[in-house]
């Protein structure tokens, strides 16, 4: 397996964990919150894929789908176009609603095609590429797509979570 096939798997199970998290779910579920201030698994799964679709489109040079698909219409959030949902109060977390979890899984759908379609014809050099100067050391590409699916996989671990909460009550 070289680096583009191992980066293409990883994705890969982000986006099975995505589907896993939201399929079946009402709107109401996807908007519940297990207290006044936690996240609701629509909004953790909406993030997630902003961060993916921002950071990936950053670094490919590609403009997000969020805005070249439409995305940031069929959601009608009320936020700027460019929000991704960092800093984001417990107000705007409860603002992200959708009426069916398809809206979530077609624009993570969306997003990861276009991210599969960069990383599966990156070589191990490419990785090497410095992204981010901002940071000491410098963010090279391969750690910017590590972490972003990291934090990927921290956000639908905890959209199944809160799921597997709901579905027991």
């Amino acid at each position: 397996m070289n680096s583009a096939e191992l980066l293409v798997d990883a994705f890969g199970r982000v986006q099975e964990v995505v589907h896993g998290a939201v399929a079946d779910l009402t709107p109401e579920q996807l908007a519940e919150r297990l207290d006044p201030d936690a996240n609701s698994i629509a909004w953790l799964i909406w993030h997630l894929t902003r961060v993916q679709d921002d950071h990936v489109a950053d670094v490919a040079r590609l403009d997000q789908v969020w805005t070249t698909q439409d995305w940031h219409k069929r959601f009608e959030l009320p936020f700027p176009v460019r929000a991704i949902g960092y800093g984001q109060d417990t107000k705007a977390v409860g603002a992200v609603r959708v009426d069916s979890a398809e809206l979530l899984t077609g624009y993570y759908d969306a997003v990861h095609e276009q991210t599969i379609g960069f990383v599966e014809g990156l070589s191990a050099a490419d990785l090497d590429r410095v992204v981010d100067e901002a940071w000491t050391p410098a963010v090279t590409l391969g750690v910017r797509l590590v972490s972003v699916i990291a934090d990927d996989l921290q956000h639908a671990g905890q959209a199944a979570f809160v799921r597997g909460i709901l579905l027991r009550r």
